[in-house]
């Protein structure tokens, strides 16, 4: 297992797709989750905990040449009303994984961070990977916290590190949670005949990155050659919309008109969230191959897959 990747997060929903792309490239894969999980191909291996102790981390990274830290297990509205949880639920894992790897430099790290809550409304959009975090929720702020401790790593180890900011991820194998995907939400509403729950008057604009394309933009980020320090990048389609677009974009998949309701916009909310990706275009070569309309499509015929 000298090749192995250790992907931390596995259960989640970009976890669980980079795990099954990772071993379709024919890496072993350490899948780690904080509840039992299993997967159908045998060269991902699920180990469950807690994960919030270096002593859990260090005897999987003795046969992992990588690390993929995907774990997050909050959302910026959740957090909204305990900052606390952000601690066990999100720094606590980050720590424990940075003490394991402090005598461990040549042991690279990807961490999948935020590109939806990182910025905040301070500057003008499109935001690129300079402009100065300024997030609204304590989720945000745990992502931004979680980016300093793994810089701060690097350059103590000399330790290599990737920082990916996703925007909004969306597709297959996403399922219907609270507070978790606009798009699964307002497809799983459709399906039961529910109104949508419009946050604010459904102007808010955001880019939707189909999950595909951002499982491409992780694997070039693992075949990139490893350099010491920390790269930052954005990774977006190029093409965000208001709330309002993307609901009309899914009445059409869908053919049946949502059924839609307001209520007053959050302090956490942020009023737009548009990234510049042009510094991964450039380094690694990466662009957005599925539009809007064609993602949706796809995410549609899964979820109608499972009634």
């Amino acid at each position: 297992m000298a090749e192995s990747i250790l992907v931390l997060g596995a259960s989640g929903f970009i976890g669980r797709r980079l795990c099954e792309a990772l071993a379709d490239d024919g890496f072993d894969v350490v899948a780690a989750t904080r509840r039992p999980v299993s997967f159908d191909d045998p060269r991902i291996r699920s180990t469950f905990g807690t994960f919030d102790t270096p002593q859990q981390f260090a005897a999987l990274l003795e046969d992992c040449r990588l690390v993929v830290h995907a774990a997050s297990s909050s959302t910026p509205g959740s957090s909204a009303s305990d900052p606390l949880s952000e601690l066990s639920a999100n720094l606590q894992p980050t720590l424990a994984l940075l003490d394991a790897v402090q005598h461990r430099p040549d042991v690279p790290l990807i961490y999948i961070s935020s590109g939806g809550t990182l910025y905040g409304d301070h500057a003008m959009p499109p935001y690129s990977e300079g402009t100065l975090p300024a997030p609204r929720s304590f989720y945000g702020a745990a992502k931004a916290s979680a980016e300093m401790f793994i810089s701060a790593w690097a350059s103590q180890s000399g330790g290599s590190v990737t920082i990916l900011r996703p925007s909004n991820v969306y597709g297959p194998g996403q399922h219907s949670r609270s507070g978790f995907g606009v798009v699964p939400a307002a497809f799983g509403c459709v399906m039961t005949g529910t109104p949508f729950t419009i946050i604010g008057d459904g102007q808010s604009v955001r880019d939707y990155l189909y999950i595909d394309d951002f499982v491409a933009a992780c694997r070039l980020s693992l075949h990139a050659p490893v350099r010491q320090g920390v790269a930052t990048f954005n990774v977006a389609s190029g093409h965000a919309v208001p709330l309002s677009t993307l609901l009309d974009a899914i009445d059409q998949v869908t053919g049946t008109p949502l059924q839609r309701i307001h209520v007053p916009s959050r302090a956490v909310d942020v009023r737009n969230v548009t990234l510049d990706c042009s510094l991964l275009q450039k380094t690694l070569g990466w662009h957005a191959d599925t539009d809007l309309h064609r993602g949706l499509e796809q995410t549609w015929r899964w979820i109608s897959t499972l009634q």
